[in-house]
């Protein structure tokens, strides 16, 4: 007889303590999860209409054979070294702080060569405008 209780005893395991933990841990992920930063880049596109036009467009050139152009309005691209590049968007900057720069790169032209010129464009706040072909 003493057998026969025994048994049901340990046939009437309760669930509720591992549901708790179970529910504590779905807790603790849920609340981890949302303090995670995501490493997503954010850029803020400009309005390609209405901001060309609007405003001054200074141009920076570089071409398949990795010379730099520099131009601002309807004047006419003149080469310049690398170097030169700063002191020319800062001088146009002066005269209107609201100007864009448009970057207009051969398709050839090495990644590195474009990040050269957005981190002049990054450390002195120019605007900056990548040119694209249209389809």
């Amino acid at each position: 007889m003493a057998l026969k209780q025994r048994h049901t005893i340990e046939s009437n395991f309760s669930m509720a303590s591992m549901t708790d933990v179970i529910f504590l841990l779905l807790i603790f992920f849920m609340i981890t999860s949302t303090i995670v930063v995501p490493s997503a880049i954010k850029v803020l596109l400009p309005q390609a209409q209405q901001q060309a036009q609007a405003k001054p467009l200074t141009r920076v050139t570089i071409d398949a054979d990795m010379r730099y152009y520099v131009a601002s309005g309807s004047d006419t691209e003149q080469e310049v070294s690398f170097e030169a590049i700063t002191p020319f968007l800062e001088a146009s900057y002066s005269e209107d702080p609201n100007i864009f720069v448009a970057l207009y790169a051969d398709e050839s032209v090495p990644y590195r060569e474009i990040v050269k010129i957005l981190d002049i464009a990054n450390k002195h706040k120019f605007k900056m405008v990548l040119m694209t072909r249209p389809k």
